[in-house]
C-alpha cells in the first residue's frame, strides 16, 4: 500500500534510503551519498505532502517524492510538454533486500495514476547517469530521456532526465 509518509517515520525512511546507498556505492554507483538524500529534505517534502511511502505488513519498504515544484536544473532542458502542469519524481527507493519484486514498479504506477487523475501533462524526473538499470527500469516505462543536468556535491556525472507524456 502506498500512502503519505508521516514526520515520526523519517528515521524508517531514511534506514532505506542509506541502504540503497551503501548497495549502490558497493556497485560503484555513487549517486546518493551521507549528504543526499537527508532528513531535511524529508521533513520538506512532508511539510509539502509529498512524500509517500510504500508499506507491506506494517512496515515501510519504499519511498517515493511526487512535487509540483520544478528544480532550477531542469529549466534548460527542452521538455516534451509546457511546465505548467507537471509531477516531478524524486528520491525513489526500495529496500536493497527488496529490489526486484516489483516493489519500484508499484511506485511508479501509483505516481503515474495520481498524474492521470489529477490531469498532469507529464512525469519529469533524473536518473543517475551511470545507474544504468534505473535508466533501463524508466525507458522500459516509457520514459524518453531528454538531456543532461549536473548535481555537483553528488556527482561529476551527470543526471539524465526523463519525461513520461500522459
Amino acid at each position: 500500500m502506498v500512502r503519505s509518509a508521516k514526520l515520526s517515520e523519517i528515521p524508517e525512511i531514511l534506514n532505506i534510503t542509506r541502504a540503497c546507498a551503501a548497495a549502490m556505492i558497493k556497485n560503484g554507483i555513487y549517486q546518493w551519498n551521507e549528504d543526499y538524500p537527508n532528513k531535511e529534505a524529508f521533513q520538506l517534502d512532508i511539510e509539502r505532502g509529498e512524500l509517500y511511502v510504500l508499506e507491506e505488513d506494517g512496515q515501510i519498504i519504499g519511498t517515493i517524492v511526487l512535487s509540483t515544484l520544478m528544480d532550477e536544473e531542469y529549466v534548460p532542458i527542452e521538455w516534451l510538454t509546457p511546465s505548467d502542469k507537471n509531477i516531478y519524481i524524486h528520491r525513489v527507493s526500495v529496500h536493497p533486500d527488496l529490489q526486484g519484486k516489483g516493489y519500484a514498479q508499484e511506485l511508479m504506477t501509483f505516481a503515474e495514476d495520481y498524474a492521470r487523475k489529477n490531469s498532469f501533462a507529464s512525469v519529469r524526473l533524473d536518473t543517475f547517469s551511470q545507474n544504468k538499470r534505473n535508466q533501463k527500469f524508466y525507458e522500459t516505462r516509457g520514459f524518453e530521456r531528454l538531456g543532461d543536468i549536473f548535481f555537483p556535491k553528488q556527482s561529476e556525472h551527470p543526471f539524465h532526465c526523463y519525461e513520461l507524456v500522459l
